[in-house]
């Protein structure tokens, strides 16, 4: 078997990883926007609340009988949407005391 190895080309390395051959990037670095605290707690109750109005969704199909939903995937969305209570639940719970703790303070 033969292996022969490819010469490393060094600027071709850098300039894959979006450098210059002086280790500066190539374009200037744009002011990184993260999600906000709020924007991100929002969110997830959104997420809470949309799964729980699935759940109430697929419930409300059984009761009418469809046969198009079954059980197990009802269930299943009960218990997603309930997980996902309890988590909201301990977030509030945490940032409660948090903010009781900080109340407390001696300044």
């Amino acid at each position: 078997m033969n292996v022969t190895l490819k010469p490393f080309d060094f600027a071709q390395a850098v300039a894959r990883a979006g450098l210059a051959t002086n280790g500066q990037p190539l374009v200037a670095p744009k002011a990184t926007e993260g999600v906000g605290f709020q924007q991100a707690l929002t969110q997830a109750l959104g997420a809470v609340s949309q799964a729980q109005d699935k759940a109430t969704q697929l419930q409300r199909e059984i009761q009418l009988d469809n046969p198009t939903v079954s059980l197990e995937e009802t269930m299943v969305a009960m218990q997603k949407a309930q997980l996902g209570f309890q988590a909201t639940l301990q977030v509030r719970n945490r940032l409660v005391q948090a903010y009781s703790d900080i109340m407390n303070m001696q300044v």
